[in-house]
C-alpha cells in the first residue's frame, strides 16, 4: 500500500507542471509596467496585452507603477507570487540605471536572469528628436550648430534621470560635441509638452508613439530618428546617423515573470507572446507608432540584454561620476 502511494504521488508530481502548463491561464492576469499612461512602453505593453487576451480568453490587466527611476515597478514585480499570474515588462531603462548614482534605488538597475525570468522580447522603439517650433530649427545639424553657440543654454525633456531618452541624449552630445541641460519629467512624454509648446523647453527625444499627437498636431517639430536608417513609415525624417554616422539608439521593453514562476508557465507565456506578436494586424499597429517586433527567446532575451548593458555602461557611468560631483 505504502509503495502504491508513493507512486501515485511521484505520479502527481510528474504531471502537475503539464496541468498547469494547460490550464494556465485560468484567471486575469496583470502585467506591471513602470511608464506613465501614454508612454512608449505603456502604449507597446497595452497593444500586447490586449492580443494576449484573446490568445488566452482571460483578462490582461495592465498596471502602470511609475516613480523612482522604475525601481517602485520594479520591487511590486519581483515580489509578486511566481504563479505567473503577475508578469512585469522590463523597459530599457531598468536595465542601463545609473548603478550607484545619487538617489538611484539599489534594485537598479535589473539583471536577467539574476532577478527575473525572460519570458520574450515585445518591442524595439527607435527614438524620435523633436523640437519646439520656437527655437527655429528645421534639422539636427541645424541644431547641432545653435547648440554650439549657446553650450549649455539649450534644454531638452527626458522621462526621468538615467531614463533611455536621458542617455541617448548624453550620447549625442559626446558624439556631437555639444552641452545641453536635461530636464526630468517624471509624468511621461505628455507632461512636458506645454513647455515645449511655448519655448520653456527646447528640444524633446522619446519612442514615437509618446509624440505622436503633438508631432501631428505641429506643437512639436520632428528632426531625426535614432533608428540606423530612415524608418519606411516616416521616409521624410532624417536618422540621427546621416549626421552623427553610426549613431543607434532606442528603447526597448521584454516581458519577464518573477523568480520562481514554474518552468511549464515560462515556456507557454514564451510561445503564447510569440503567437500574439505574430497577428499582421498588430504588426502594422506596432510600425504605425515607430516600434518594430524583434522575437526572441528566453535565451536570447538574457544575450540581448547584456549586450545592451554593455553597451550603454560608458554613458551610464559618465552620467553617474557627474551626478556624484558636489554643485
Amino acid at each position: 500500500m505504502r509503495t502504491l502511494l508513493s507512486a501515485l504521488a511521484t505520479v502527481i508530481a510528474l504531471c502537475a507542471p503539464a496541468q498547469a502548463q494547460s490550464d494556465y491561464p485560468n484567471k486575469p492576469v496583470k502585467i506591471i509596467n513602470d511608464s506613465a499612461p501614454g508612454s512608449a512602453t505603456d502604449v507597446a505593453t497595452r497593444l500586447m496585452a490586449e492580443r494576449l487576451s484573446q490568445v488566452w480568453g482571460q483578462q490582461t490587466i495592465v498596471e502602470n507603477r511609475p516613480g523612482a527611476g522604475g525601481s517602485i515597478a520594479v520591487r511590486a514585480a519581483s515580489e509578486s507570487a511566481p504563479d505567473g499570474y503577475t508578469l512585469y515588462v522590463g523597459a530599457a531603462s531598468t536595465f542601463t540605471a545609473l548603478k550607484g548614482a545619487p538617489g538611484v534605488a539599489p534594485n537598479l538597475p535589473i539583471e536577467l536572469p539574476r532577478d527575473f525570468a525572460p519570458i520574450g522580447f515585445i518591442t524595439q522603439q527607435p527614438m524620435f528628436l523633436a523640437v519646439s517650433p520656437q527655437l527655429g530649427v528645421k534639422s539636427l545639424p541645424e541644431l547641432i550648430e545653435l547648440a554650439k553657440k549657446k553650450p549649455g543654454e539649450l534644454s531638452y525633456a527626458t522621462t526621468g534621470r538615467g531614463r533611455i531618452t536621458h542617455l541617448t541624449m548624453e550620447m549625442v552630445q559626446v558624439r556631437a560635441g555639444i552641452k545641453l541641460q536635461m530636464i526630468p519629467y517624471t509624468g511621461g512624454p505628455h507632461a512636458s509638452m506645454a513647455d515645449l509648446a511655448t519655448g520653456r523647453v527646447h528640444i524633446v527625444i522619446e519612442g514615437y508613439s509618446g509624440l505622436a499627437g503633438s508631432l501631428s498636431s505641429g506643437t512639436v517639430k520632428g528632426i531625426a530618428v535614432s533608428s540606423p536608417e530612415r524608418l519606411p513609415e516616416f521616409k521624410d525624417l532624417p536618422a540621427v546617423a546621416e549626421t552623427l554616422p553610426g549613431f543607434v539608439a532606442g528603447g526597448w521593453n521584454v516581458l519577464l515573470a518573477p523568480i520562481g514562476t514554474p518552468d511549464a508557465i515560462v515556456s507557454k507565456v514564451s510561445a503564447d507572446l510569440k503567437k500574439a506578436l505574430d497577428d499582421p494586424t498588430l504588426k502594422g499597429k506596432y510600425a504605425s507608432l515607430g516600434a518594430y517586433l524583434r522575437p526572441m527567446t528566453p535565451a536570447q532575451v538574457i544575450a540581448f540584454a547584456q549586450e545592451q548593458q554593455k553597451t550603454w555602461r560608458p554613458i551610464a557611468e559618465k552620467v553617474a561620476a557627474e551626478m556624484a560631483q558636489p554643485k
